[in-house]
Parts: structure tokens; sequence; C-alpha cells
């Protein structure tokens, strides 16, 4: 399997070795489709209030993983995804990698996160945790993982393959990674309208978590 695949739409190996986190959440109702938007790295002021417009003009709700330094820096940022309707997430405070923390250093960061975003949901910066961290969150939060990761961060494929990811993983229940960041915006800018007027053309709903 190769490195990209891999990262995209993870199997099911790397799946276990994160017992109780959420990767995906199908219907409960058969024949339903439904996805969860999501974006990491926010909120900035140059990106966040472009992503809201464009979830408002096709009636998307989304859940912004928000990282707590961009909180402090943008508080209106925060308040006006809220007056939207959208679900809000913590993903710590200094976007600390859990490979390179110890977990007390990487829990205190996720709780000043926490505070900050105001929120119990979890994900990971880098979509990773050690064994440890992830026992100890599991105690105070939800962890959210995902389904698929577009890639839309990667100066490496263009706006058409962030394109093709969501087309190509999507299934019911999928969790799909945005990101409302300066470096993710050359390719969102194309993908994100494009990939949510696919997802709806082809059946598939948006709900937020909470």
């Amino acid at each position: 399997m190769e490195l990209a695949t891999l990262i995209e739409c993870p199997p099911r190996w790397f799946r276990w070795l994160f017992p109780g986190a959420v990767f995906r959440l199908p219907s409960e109702n058969k024949g339903e489709k439904r996805v969860f938007l999501t974006f990491d790295d926010g909120p900035i002021p140059e990106v966040t209030p472009w992503v809201l417009d464009v979830l408002d003009r096709y009636g998307v709700k989304a859940t912004f993983f928000m990282v707590g330094q961009n909180v402090q820096r943008h508080p209106r940022l925060l308040e006006e995804v809220r007056r939207r309707g959208h679900s809000v997430g913590n993903h710590t405070l200094h976007h600390i990698q859990g490979a390179s923390a110890t977990t007390l250093r990487y829990m205190r960061d996720a709780a000043e996160g926490a505070d900050v975003t105001g929120s119990n949901l979890f994900r990971p910066p880098h979509g990773w945790l050690r064994p440890r961290q992830l026992w100890a969150l599991k105690k105070h939060y939800r962890i959210i993982m995902y389904d698929i990761v577009t890639r839309d961060y990667s100066k490496r494929v263009d706006a058409a393959r962030v394109i093709d990811n969501v087309r190509r993983y999507t299934r019911d229940g999928s969790i799909i990674v945005f990101h409302d960041s300066l470096k993710s915006f050359p390719r969102l800018k194309t993908a994100l309208p494009k990939s949510i007027e696919w997802l709806q053309a082809n059946g598939y709903t948006f709900d937020t978590l909470n």
C-alpha cells in the first residue's frame, strides 16, 4: 500500500491502533448516506470566513477542530462559527504532536485547548497519538479521527486530486478532513465547493459531530 493511500483512507489495521476513537459514523437507517465535513487548524481570518460562506451557500453544516492559540488570537471567529450553526472541536492549544511530547505535556496542552474551545471533542494534530496519550485522553474527551484525509494541505497534490480523494473514498458515515489554513487555501478554493457539489449530487447529507 502506498503511503498516500494510507494517509488518505487509513486501513483497518491502523484504526485498530486507536481503540475507542471514532473514524466513521454510519447511518442507523439502511439506505441513508451521510457524511461529516471537518476542518482542522483554524480559525484564521484569511480562510475561515470564506469557508463559512461556502458552507452557507450550499446549506451545509460542519465541525471545526480549532487550535487554541488561533482561537485566542481570533475569538470572534469562534463565535461566528457557532453562530452559523456549526460544531467546534479541540485540536490542542499549540497544535502539539503526540510523537514529540510526553503524555503529561500533551494532556496539559489538550486541556488548555478544551478550555479555549469549550469542547469535549478532540482530534490529535497529524492524526497520531501514543497509546498512553490515547488512554489518558479517552477519560476526558471523545476522540474523533477520520475516514478520509483530503490532503488539501499538501503542495504535492492539486485541487483535482483533493476532489478525487473525496470521490474515491467517501461512503456512508465518512468523517472527511479539510483544513481552514493558509497552506490549504490554494487547493481548498476549488476543491471544497466542487466536493460539496459532488456529494450532494450523489445523495449525501451532511451532519455535525456533537
